[in-house]
C-alpha cells in the first residue's frame, strides 16, 4: 500500500483508483456520529473526510478522534445513501487526508460520477 503524501492530487487519485477497486471507502464513527471538520477551503462549510483504506482511517484515531473507529462504506451505500444526503447538506467530501490533515475537498456528487466512471 502507498502511503499518502503531501501532494493532494496524487492522493486523490489513489483515492479513486483504491475505492474503484475495492469497493468501499472508509468513515470515522463513533455511535450514531460521524467525523465532520470545516472546510479549509470554503467558509462555513462542513467537510466529511473519507479515506481508502481502513489504516489511512485508523491512523487519524487520534487526539480529538480517539473514541472514533473506521467504518467501511460500500460503494452502492455510498452512492445510494450518502450523496445526495451530503449535497444537499452542502458537505464536502476530505479524500485520503494525510498525516496534517491536508487533502482534497471535493464535491460529493463530482466524486461519485469519477467513482461510476468506467475506465477505458
Amino acid at each position: 500500500m502507498t502511503q499518502l503524501s503531501a501532494d493532494v492530487a496524487n492522493n486523490l487519485a489513489l483515492f479513486i483508483a483504491e475505492v474503484k477497486g475495492l469497493g468501499q471507502l472508509w468513515g470515522l464513527q463513533h455511535g450514531d456520529d460521524w467525523v465532520v471538520c470545516d472546510s479549509a477551503e470554503v467558509e462555513q462549510t462542513d467537510v466529511l473526510p473519507l479515506w481508502s483504506s481502513e489504516s489511512y482511517a485508523r491512523a487519524h484515531c487520534v487526539e480529538e478522534w480517539q473514541d472514533y473507529q473506521p467504518v467501511a462504506i460500500s460503494l452502492d451505500d455510498f452512492f445510494d445513501e450518502w450523496v445526495n444526503d451530503l449535497q444537499g447538506d452542502g458537505v464536502l467530501i476530505g479524500t485520503n487526508w494525510n498525516a496534517d490533515m491536508e487533502g482534497a475537498e471535493v464535491d460529493p456528487i463530482e466524486l461519485a460520477k469519477e467513482l461510476a466512471r468506467v475506465d477505458d
